[in-house]
């Protein structure tokens, strides 16, 4: 040891909190809970489907008979998915009725009836602004609904209204 020279001690080196300190505090602690609740959010937030403004719309081309040469066959989506400047500008309006504020890029003009389910390509009441990244999980499960549908063990309705409930129910 080096003498008598004491170590400093936090009891040395403390000063009484101030109201100031305690201002910061609770600000700090505010600031995390909001920073981490944001943060949660956007990786589960969704817009639920309004069933007034988007019920969903059929294409009456596909019916269960002809789902082999519709649905069941690699890239017929391709062959009705309206062009971009029709989702996009669609897309900006309903933004706007929905109340949704985000950028253009934050969203996909879903249909609620997916195309893979025999939906309308171009009814304003089958598409929304689904947020991402609710939206890419969403595809996800459009297509396992039309491997279900391709492959049997779904009739063409059950996977459309299996749909319908997901998009009005969760997003």
């Amino acid at each position: 040891m080096r003498g008598d020279r004491a170590l400093p001690t936090v009891d040395r080196v403390a000063r009484p909190l101030t109201a100031l300190d305690l201002v910061l505090a609770v600000l700090l602690v505010a600031a995390a809970v909001l920073l981490f609740a944001h943060g949660r959010a956007r990786g589960t937030q969704a817009v639920l489907a309004d069933p007034v403004r988007t019920p969903g719309v059929l294409n009456p081309d596909v019916t269960q008979a002809n789902i082999r040469s519709t649905i069941c066959r690699h890239g017929w989506t391709a062959t009705i998915r309206p062009p971009t400047s029709y989702t996009n500008d669609l897309k900006r309006r309903q933004m706007r009725q929905y109340g949704e504020t985000g950028p253009l890029s934050g969203y996909q003009e879903d249909h609620l009836i997916s195309l893979e389910l025999g939906g309308d390509p171009t009814d304003p009441r089958n598409l929304w602004p689904e947020p991402y990244p609710r939206a890419a999980d969403v595809d996800k499960i459009e297509n396992e609904l039309n491997a279900e549908v391709c492959s049997g063990s779904l009739t063409l309705a059950e996977a459309q209204q299996r749909e319908d409930d997901l998009k009005h129910g969760q997003g």
